[in-house]
């Protein structure tokens, strides 16, 4: 009862196929590989956005002193 051997996998995948389809399958995979892209674009984007200052404070580990806006709920 251990591990699986390649002909349970390959049962797996033949009642996989036969359940959801060929095109249900690609379209998941396509659908799973652009939310993978658009977290990986979203990660660079975010380091683009910050400040030369702050670039260089995480470099060196130093605190960056700002201003705190507060907003009032109406």
């Amino acid at each position: 009862m251990g591990s699986f051997s390649i002909w349970h996998w390959l049962i797996v995948l033949v009642i996989v196929l036969l359940v959801f389809g060929t095109k249900k399958l690609k379209n998941i995979g396509s659908d799973l590989g652009g939310a993978v892209k658009g977290f990986k674009d979203g990660m660079k984007t975010d380091e683009a956005d910050k400040k030369p200052e702050q670039l260089a404070a995480e470099k060196t580990g130093q605190t960056i002193d700002g201003e705190v806006k507060d907003k009032q709920k109406s």
